[in-house]
């Protein structure tokens, strides 16, 4: 597959005189239809479209949302007016419309995207070729499809550190939109097995006008970068957990070849090995808990691994599993991924097939969640790779999402490498986002219970006894912890030295929850 660069300029340039961008489809549809179209409800686009055109005659955005979001077969010559510079004979030239009929329909996904990164100041307006997805195709994806910008996707990106970095590494780049993201921080290597994925990526970098600054390469995981590092690497490999007997659907997209979860091992496994020193790595996995085990104790397992491999230097790691499934939650989710349904007789006997897997591992449940790794210069004092593990469904914050966890990561980090007596020696400051909530039983002095809430990076409620809470809310960066701890225990009449470790214990908890950080 060669998708030829003149083409892709030409494609550009039509699109952008067309003004096929998210805001403009928006306003041109309303939001209802719009929002009916991206759940695969088309009739009121349709309508919509009919009514404008009854009044004042085709314009080329009309004509582009009918052809590219509602898959609506047009004459060649109706294209040719939306596509000045290319024309419907390029397009087909490119592969992103094929014959139907008498006319020309979409084969390829050309989708507007409004990116938001937070290391920009204004939201990227890109566009985006990949494979059909589900509401266009209406059939079963081939082995090597390509997707387009998925949940998954835009989780990862949202999660990512957003600052410039010298180099990145985007590892499974599939359509290349994790890729594009990372050449706003500076210039990018992006991999993958697939070919076909490389081709549509590299067409995305041309047509988004950052084909300079990404670099494309092909093979298997880290095989492309063999002895090269990076300051960032983002990736949303193929981990879904797929069965491996004979005549099973495989994706390339999602499966990657291996049993169970080792392929999420193995990246976790080699990826610290292509960081610089301070360099982060961040990925999307699934993981199993068999029976009598803790998939959070597994992905901890990966970690030493890795770290063993680094001689004197070590990591840190951040894991947060974001939801558990049961497997045949996770067989169903996979198998209409595919595109079968409940009631075909393909549906059951992918589930079955799944169950079978999972039954001869003894799996109970998955976890979803992100990996997040640092790259450290040491060992933290306690020696050995320092590694958070927890459960955290709460709501991502909004807005600067990643630039959030990245600090509540920094802060985790500082707290768990400070002695005792260096936390007690350290001043703390308390994020402005932490809010005290106190439920109060009339006619009683004391509250019945304390919470301490944040709605960043992760919504939390942390339980409070009354020494922590009152010395949260002395963490205005003027005295040491050991001072309020003194200071407390005193008008609270209890043992120094407990209200000392309680609150060293407590400060390093809340400083993974982004609500307090050491500040020396």
């Amino acid at each position: 597959m060669h998708l030829e660069p003149e083409l892709i300029d030409r494609l550009a340039a039509d699109l952008a005189a067309a003004d096929y961008r998210v805001p403009a489809v928006r306003e041109r549809l309303g939001a209802a239809a719009d929002d009916a179209r991206q759940r695969g409800v088309f009739a009121a686009a349709t309508a919509v479209l009919d009514a404008a055109e009854a009044e004042a005659g085709a314009d080329p955005l009309g004509t582009l949302i009918r052809l590219l979001l509602l898959g609506e077969p047009l004459r060649p010559e109706r294209i040719d007016a939306a596509l000045p510079e290319l024309g419907a004979a390029g397009a087909c030239a490119l592969g992103v419309l094929a014959p139907s009929g008498d006319g020309l329909s979409i084969a390829l996904s050309l989708s507007p995207v409004l990116a938001c990164d937070a290391i920009a100041d204004d939201p990227q307006h890109w566009w985006i070729l990949s494979d059909l997805d589900d509401q266009l195709r209406r059939g079963p994806a081939r082995s090597d499809h390509v997707m387009g910008v998925g949940g998954a996707t835009r989780s990862l990106i949202s999660q990512a550190p957003a600052q410039p970095v010298e180099r990145s590494l985007d590892l499974g780049t599939g359509c290349g939109i994790v890729a594009l993201h990372l050449a706003l921080r500076g210039p990018v290597v992006a991999t993958d097995i697939s070919e076909r994925a490389l081709a549509l990526a590299r067409a995305n970098a041309r047509l988004n006008g950052l084909a300079d600054w990404i670099e494309f390469r092909q093979g298997d995981l880290f095989a492309p970068v063999a002895g090269d590092r990076f300051d960032l690497i983002l990736s949303n490999p193929p981990f879904v957990i797929t069965p491996r007997e004979p005549g099973a659907a495989v994706y390339e997209y999602r499966d990657g070849g291996r049993t169970g979860d080792e392929l999420a091992a193995d990246v976790v496994r080699a990826a610290p090995e292509h960081l610089r020193t301070g360099g982060t790595a961040l990925c999307l996995a699934n993981w199993e808990s068999p029976w009598g085990e803790n998939g959070l104790e597994r992905v901890r397992g990966w970690i030493e691994d890795a770290a063993d491999r680094l001689g004197d230097e070590s990591l840190a790691a951040w894991v947060i599993e974001r939801d558990r499934v049961l497997p045949v939650q996770y067989a169903e989710t996979w198998a209409r991924d595919g595109g079968a349904r409940p009631g075909d007789p393909a549906f059951d006997a992918l589930v079955a097939s799944w169950l079978r897997d999972f039954a001869a591992r003894r799996v109970v449940s998955i976890g979803l969640g992100a990996i997040r790794i640092r790259r450290l210069a040491a060992a933290p004092a306690a020696g050995g790779p320092l590694i958070h593990l927890e459960q955290a469904t709460g709501a991502f914050a909004p807005e600067r999402l990643g630039t959030l966890l990245e600090s509540a990561f920094d802060a985790g980090i500082a707290a768990a490498a400070k002695t005792g007596a260096d936390a007690l020696d350290a001043h703390w400051l308390l994020d402005p986002a932490v809010v005290e909530e106190r439920e109060h039983v009339p006619e009683q002095e004391a509250p019945s219970s304390i919470v301490l809430r944040t709605d960043r990076p992760i919504a939390r409620r942390v339980a409070a006894d009354p020494l922590l809470a009152a010395a949260v809310g002395a963490c205005d960066g003027d005295l040491t912890l050991g001072q309020i701890a003194d200071a407390l225990a005193t008008l609270l009449e209890v043992d120094a030295s407990a209200a000392r470790e309680a609150l060293i214990a407590g400060a390093r908890e809340l400083a993974w929850f982004g609500m307090l950080q050491p500040i020396d």
